[in-house]
């Protein structure tokens, strides 16, 4: 039988040491080449409003351990000005509504063996991915987090730093005041950790030995004066600035996705490549969208200065000094994430009863494919 399992299914298994743990035997696969992703493809295709696009994007990848997976969204994307900030915002069918779902496989049989919601899963594997790096990178005293944004990603965030460090201390900035101040109350009673919302992002960052930048912005959210000597960095939503990049002594990549098999040359470290159509005037889908979210996305993070996780299970210095300023970044390694979280919530969900099954046959034919 082929399970469903919606959001609330998985937010009922899914623990946060259970994401990174996945998280991290899949990252130590790739570093074996026992697994393989690709990087995110996105399509965009125009709609017929101008300020809209349509976009559909996948991730997938797979390990000799058992499972292969792919991620799939549908989206109607545009931009906003909220606060004086650009924001990306996404929709299917109805604005408040979203469609992103996980085909989960066996590597053995090819069996369909789950269809899951991405939503929380998705908040959890992108929180444990900074989790992870934090764990690496960020000072081992590390007790106050800057959180830039007060969304589902600053919520896993602040989990994931919780699950590697000894944090003590939350200051949290959003544009709108309720917004933080709920996220306040709420983290606060979740992890018993001081969670105080603050009037502005360099308020956030005084004192903060981590800083995690989780908008939906589509421009600097991290500044370079800012951020204090000794800091980590991890931005998921928004960019850092040019000065902050600057300030940054060591970078950690978690990884990169392998080049083709043969073509060696076509091997990126850019997080997505995007195919556009054009209308029938011409435009194309991401006509007067913001350069940071249009085309191919950046490469290596400063690149002169990273480390990545396969160079230090090897033994590579991570951390310079207590001093140092620090990044993580994921990569382009998404389908490597979703095969692993989306099995090990996929074991959790089958050993408990949970979610809803369907007859596999209704996903099979006797017609070659």
């Amino acid at each position: 039988m082929t399970l469903i399992l919606n959001n609330d299914d998985i937010a009922s298994v899914l623990t946060m040491d259970e994401t990174i743990d996945a998280l991290r035997k899949a990252y130590e696969e790739l570093a074996r080449t026992e697994a393989v992703c690709r990087p995110r493809i996105d399509i965009r295709i125009p709609t017929s409003d101008p300020a809209k696009m349509y976009q559909w994007g996948t991730m997938e990848g797979g390990s000799a351990s058992g499972y292969f997976a792919i991620r799939m969204k549908s989206d109607v994307v545009y931009e906003q000005e909220y606060g004086g900030t650009r924001t990306e915002e996404k929709y299917c069918v109805q604005p408040g509504l979203f469609c992103g779902l996980i085909l989960l496989m066996s590597v053995e049989n090819g069996e369909p063996l789950a269809i899951i919601n991405d939503g929380y899963l998705q908040h959890m594997r992108v929180g444990a991915d900074s989790g992870i790096g934090a764990g690496y990178m960020a000072r081992e005293d590390a007790s106050v987090v800057a959180m830039i944004g007060s969304g589902g990603m600053s919520r896993s965030h602040a989990e994931s730093f919780a699950a590697v460090r000894d944090i003590r201390r939350i200051q949290v900035y959003s544009p709108t005041k309720a917004n933080r101040e709920a996220y306040a109350a709420e983290i606060e009673e979740k992890l018993g950790i001081e969670v105080v919302p603050v009037g502005s992002a360099a308020e956030a960052c005084k004192g903060a030995h981590i800083v995690a930048g989780c908008t939906d912005a589509v421009e600097p959210v991290i500044f370079g004066k800012d951020v204090e000597d000794g800091a980590h960095i991890t931005c998921v939503g928004g960019s850092i600035d040019g000065e902050a990049m600057e300030r940054i002594d060591r970078s950690l990549r978690l990884g990169s996705a392998p080049a083709p098999v043969g073509i060696p040359e076509m091997r990126l470290h850019d997080e997505h490549i995007t195919y556009e159509a054009n209308a029938a005037d011409g435009r194309p889908a991401s006509a007067g969208k913001s350069k940071t979210r249009s085309g191919r996305a950046h490469g290596v993070v400063a690149e002169d200065r990273v480390v990545f996780l396969e160079e230090l299970l090897q033994g590579a210095q991570g951390r310079p000094g207590p001093t140092a300023v620090t990044y993580s970044e994921r990569g382009n390694i998404q389908g490597a994430q979703f095969f692993s979280v989306a099995g090990r919530a996929y074991e959790l969900a089958r050993a408990k009863g949970i979610g809803h099954e369907l007859p596999t046959e209704w996903f099979l034919q006797d017609i070659r494919d």
